[in-house]
C-alpha cells in the first residue's frame, strides 16, 4: 500500500514571530500566517484529499480549514484533529525565547544553541536535554513524543477511508517536522532551521517505510 502524505506546517502565529517555543501552548495566527495557509492551500487545491487530519491546536485546525476551502474538489474530506500530531511539549518551557530555551538545555554540556546540540548528540538528544533541564521534568523526551506520534500514525493507517494511492493532507508542526527528517529523511535534510510556515513537504509511505520526497518546498534527492 502506498500513501502520500501532504504535510504542512501552519501558518505563522504571534509566538512565531516573537521567536517563542509554542509546544502545546497556543497562539493566533498572524495576517502573514492566514496569508501562509490560503499560499498552501493554492499549491495544493489539484490535490483530491482522501483524508485530512490536524493537530488540536487551534493554529493547525485554522490552517487547515483555511487550504480545505482553496481546494477545486466540491467534495472535501472531514477535517479529524488529533492530539497525537501536537508539536513536542517543551514544560515549563512553554512561551520561553526560544535561545534562551536551548541555552538552559545545551549549557550543561558546553552547547549554546539547538544546531550545536544536534551537531553534537542528535536531534533526538535536544527532547532529552530540555526535559533534563526543566525544573518539572514535564516536557516530553524523545521516548514520550514518539510514542504519542507514532500512535498518530498508526491511527490514520487504520482509517478505512485510506487506501493504495491514498493522498493525505496533515497540518503539522515546526519542530515535528525536524523530527520525521531526521527519522525519515535518509540524512538528505537539514536539521538546524524550521521549514517556513506554509511550506509543502511530502512524506510517502510504502509497505511499512516512510520517506520524504519534498521537504520545506524543495525536492529531497
Amino acid at each position: 500500500m502506498k500513501i502520500t502524505f501532504y504535510l504542512i506546517r501552519h501558518g505563522q502565529t504571534y509566538f512565531n514571530r516573537y521567536n517563542k517555543l509554542q509546544g502545546w501552548s497556543n497562539s493566533p495566527l498572524t495576517e502573514n500566517g492566514i496569508s501562509d495557509a490560503k499560499k498552501a492551500g493554492r499549491k495544493l487545491r489539484e490535490i483530491s484529499f482522501d483524508a485530512a487530519y490536524s493537530s488540536d491546536t487551534t493554529r493547525a485546525i485554522q490552517t487547515a480549514d483555511l487550504i480545505l476551502a482553496e481546494n477545486s474538489f466540491d467534495k472535501q474530506p472531514e477535517l479529524l484533529s488529533l492530539p497525537n500530531f501536537r508539536e513536542e511539549f517543551y514544560g515549563s518551557y512553554e512561551g520561553t525565547n526560544m535561545d534562551a530555551a536551548w541555552l538552559a538545555a545545551g549549557a550543561p554540556y558546553g552547547l549554546k544553541t539547538y544546531a550545536e546540540i544536534v551537531d553534537d548528540f542528535g536531534l533526538p538528544s535536544t527532547k532529552d536535554f530540555l526535559k533534563a533541564a526543566d525544573p518539572w521534568h514535564d516536557a516530553e523526551n524523545n521516548d514520550e513524543y514518539w510514542a504519542r506520534l507514532d500512535e498518530g500514525f498508526e491511527k490514520i493507517l487504520a482509517n478505512p477511508k485510506i487506501g493504495d494511492q491514498s493522498q493525505v493532507l496533515l497540518i503539522s508542526h515546526g519542530n515535528t517536522l525536524l523530527s520525521l527528517a531526521d527519522r525519515y529523511g535518509q540524512d538528505k535534510i537539514g536539521l538546524h532551521t524550521r521549514p517556513s510556515n506554509g511550506s509543502v513537504s511530502k512524506l510517502q509511505y510504502e509497505n511499512g517505510h516512510y520517506r520524504f520526497l519534498t521537504f520545506n518546498d524543495q525536492a529531497v534527492d
